[in-house]
């Protein structure tokens, strides 16, 4: 199999990558996110991310073009807010406060540029999840744990938080930043061998 570079740092990322035996290499794109914090539709945003994730790489290694390259975003939207990554404790205190005792969605799109056809397959991936109603001691004893670092709503689905998780409607993956069954279809769609052939 070719190797993809995969446009982000996110250890969970690279957990899904290796759980399917993908080749791969990691060119963290370093983009603005600063239009997370502008709200907007969570689809069309986490979607246009994505994309530019995709886009700086191939910007960066313009002189020797890898075949593949994917890059993903994920945010959390509730109560007409998206919330990103928490800039502070503070700020990953207050999402969690937010998300106490309500459903939220999460959305995660994926892009996958393809070398060979010179183009980018884009999808996104919805999943409505519920958190039960958390105490100030409860998020306090989450936030020492410091998985609300560097993830989307502060919280890991794949952690701790899952102590706080009543209900999932729709893949986990998502959740944790990469739907596997939209990749798995892309990666077949584009033509990457991977899977029955």
């Amino acid at each position: 199999m070719e190797p993809i570079i995969l446009a982000s740092g996110s250890p969970r990322r690279q957990e899904y990558f290796k759980l399917m035996g993908l080749p791969y290499s990691i060119l963290p794109a370093r983009i603005d996110e600063s239009l997370v914090s502008a709200g907007g539709n969570p689809v069309k945003l986490t979607a246009e991310l994505a994309v530019k994730k995709v886009e700086k790489v191939i910007e960066v290694m313009h002189y020797r073009m890898p075949r593949w390259i994917c890059g993903a975003d994920t945010v959390v939207a509730a109560g007409g807010k998206i919330f990103g990554k928490p800039a502070s404790r503070q700020e990953a205190g207050d999402m969690l406060k937010k998300l106490s005792g309500k459903r939220h969605k999460v959305v995660t799109s994926v892009a996958l540029y393809s070398g060979k056809e010179k183009k980018t397959d884009c999808r996104s991936s919805v999943c409505t999840v519920a958190f039960s109603g958390v105490t100030e001691k409860e998020i306090e004893w989450y936030l020492n744990t410091n998985e609300w670092q560097g993830v989307a709503g502060a919280y890991r689905i794949q952690g701790l938080a899952a102590c706080f998780i009543s209900e999932i409607k729709g893949s986990p993956c998502t959740v944790a930043g990469l739907p596997l069954n939209e990749f798995y279809a892309m990666l077949r769609d584009n033509g990457y061998p991977y899977g029955a052939q």
